[in-house]
């Protein structure tokens, strides 16, 4: 056993020489300058016998950083102070494209060093911010210097993991930001939970029977649950759902739910990020979000799918940055995130973060679920405080989420805290300005919180039957419809969240019991639930 263990040592350090003399080909600079993608596992912490074989293949995407970060930070600054006279200020596309973009020049050197580093099929995003390739382990230790390791990824699967921080050579320092693709043990995942009693009924307007109780809901009873009143609908405004795979059943169980609900049918649009993706797990998730943003919304000017081709965080950004390239959609929902700091050590935190300022500048807000795993997404357990990604970003909106008691005709009675819902403090992410609630220098998770409660959930339509779900994934789409009844309401409001901690208390109902391990819901805005759920027809009169 001893030789076998030896002689693979041996070969991997022949792989590896080999690695090392395909860097040198490929001109790498004897000075390396360290990305924001560190080391998934730290070397120190691994047995160097399972490294990956050199031709592993691998999918790379780099993004490039954004010019003039301050000066778009002091716009975002200036469009949400009510004293500036950039006051509601917007940035159109000509703007992005003059003062923030990459240039064709960097973009073009960055897919050149690609190219030499063996790297094929190397594209560039129309707009600059990323550049993809296709490659394998050894293209990567020559481009970026990292070294692989195998692994397994929470569900048990085969993975892999950089335990090196990616570089560059001095030389693009300036353009490159993180490398995204080095590992693939963490990914984004969906905030969705199903009932554990199924509500077999039809999928009609209205609640069973009467009295005060935890019973699902028709999406098309939120706005009652949430005092919609007169407030407009969503039918001017453009809303978009990040998703991914085969689009091809939520558009088909969406026209069954407007059809058997007696509602317009809606103006559909599906955007494939990268290639079409073909998997249908998703399909439960894709129904909640669509179907309750109709319900909630009361209808909507168009409903785009942005449909990645897979769950992982590359595909995530390079969704998110179509979404803001193409500056279409006002109101965009993500019911999808992962731990904190994996998103931090990969890497992507730092790429989605300039892409979602880009967004926050140009009027769009993003909706996203705090996590169904209580104060700590990291380990899952309902111990320690660390929030999910990206609801931490200080670019978006964070929505916790509830267990509400409703009474007849489906009146509001009252709301707790989800046990599941995910709030606590950022580790790593700064403190927004808008932001002066919790303690500390890092942003605050969550803002606002929606019903989440699977047992108080939404009864949609998933693959042409009656399902309960529930989860932030319900309670995220929830918020979006409510945002774009208000941009409907008063156009030009542009990003949802400082104006959110502007409104009177009055504007939300205010959750003060219930616990999601690690945070406890009290009087007031708190890491569990943030300032509570909306009141629609209040948040609308307030702003």
């Amino acid at each position: 056993m001893q030789m076998k263990k030896t002689s693979l040592c041996l070969a991997m350090g022949a792989i590896w020489a080999l690695a090392s003399t395909v860097a040198t080909a490929a001109g790498v600079d004897a000075t390396w300058r360290t990305t924001s993608t560190h080391a998934h596992v730290p070397a120190a912490s691994v047995n160097m016998s399972d490294l990956v074989a050199f031709d592993m293949p691998l999918h790379v995407q780099v993004a490039l950083k954004i010019q003039n970060k301050g000066a778009l930070d002091d716009f975002i600054a200036a469009a949400h102070n009510p004293a500036s006279p950039l006051f509601r200020a917007k940035l159109q596309a000509g703007d992005v494209a003059a003062n923030f973009l990459p240039s064709q020049a960097q973009a073009q050197a960055v897919a050149d060093y690609l190219s030499r580093s063996g790297f094929t099929n190397v594209s560039v995003s129309a707009n600059r911010l990323l550049v993809s390739a296709d490659g394998t382990a050894a293209s990567a230790r020559a481009a970026f210097g990292t070294r692989f390791v195998k692994a397994t990824d929470a569900n048990g699967h085969a993975a892999y993991a950089n335990i090196d921080d990616a570089k560059v050579p001095a030389a693009l320092a300036d353009s490159v930001l993180s490398v995204s693709g080095l590992q693939t043990v963490t990914h984004p995942h969906t905030m969705i939970v199903k009932a554990a009693l199924q509500n077999s009924g039809p999928t009609t307007h209205g609640r069973p029977g009467g009295g005060s109780t935890l019973v699902g809901h028709n999406p098309t009873t939120f706005p009652t649950i949430y005092d919609g009143g007169s407030t407009p609908t969503a039918s001017t405004i453009t809303v978009g759902i990040i998703s991914d795979g085969d689009m091809t059943q939520p558009l088909k169980d969406l026209t069954s739910f407007t059809t058997a609900n007696h509602l317009p049918a809606v103006n559909t649009q599906v955007v494939t990020v990268g290639t079409p993706g073909t998997d249908t797990s998703g399909t439960p998730e894709w129904d909640l979000d669509s179907q309750d943003i109709v319900g909630m919304s009361g209808g909507v000017g168009k409903l785009i799918f942005y449909a990645a081709n897979s769950l992982t965080n590359s595909a995530l950004t390079a969704a998110f940055n179509k979404v803001v390239s193409d500056n279409q959609a006002q109101v965009i929902n993500v019911s999808l995130g992962e731990c904190e700091t994996s998103a931090y050590q990969d890497g992507s935190m730092a790429a989605d973060d300039q892409i979602l300022a880009l967004g926050v500048a140009q009027g769009q807000t993003f909706s996203i679920s705090t996590g169904d795993s209580g104060s700590n997404e990291c380990t899952k357990k309902p111990t320690g405080t660390t929030p999910s990604y990206p609801a931490s970003s200080p670019y978006v909106v964070a929505v916790s989420g509830t267990s509400v008691t409703t009474g007849t005709s489906s009146s509001w009675v009252s709301e707790t805290l989800w046990s599941g819902a995910g709030g606590s403090p950022s580790t790593v992410e700064p403190k927004p300005s808008w932001q002066t609630q919790g303690g500390g220098t890092t942003r605050d998770v969550a803002d606002v919180a929606f019903d989440a409660d699977p047992n108080s959930g939404a009864i949609i339509i998933v693959n042409g039957s009656n399902a309960q779900y529930g989860g932030t994934s319900l309670a995220a789409p929830l918020f979006a419809a409510t945002w774009a009844r208000m941009l409907a309401a008063h156009p030009g409001l542009g990003f949802a969240a400082p104006h959110l901690y502007t409104v009177s208390t009055a504007s939300y109902h205010d959750i003060t019991s219930g616990s999601n391990g690690g945070e406890t819901a009290t009087v007031g805005w708190d890491y569990a639930s943030g300032f509570g759920s909306s009141i629609v027809s209040a948040l609308n009169a307030g702003l």
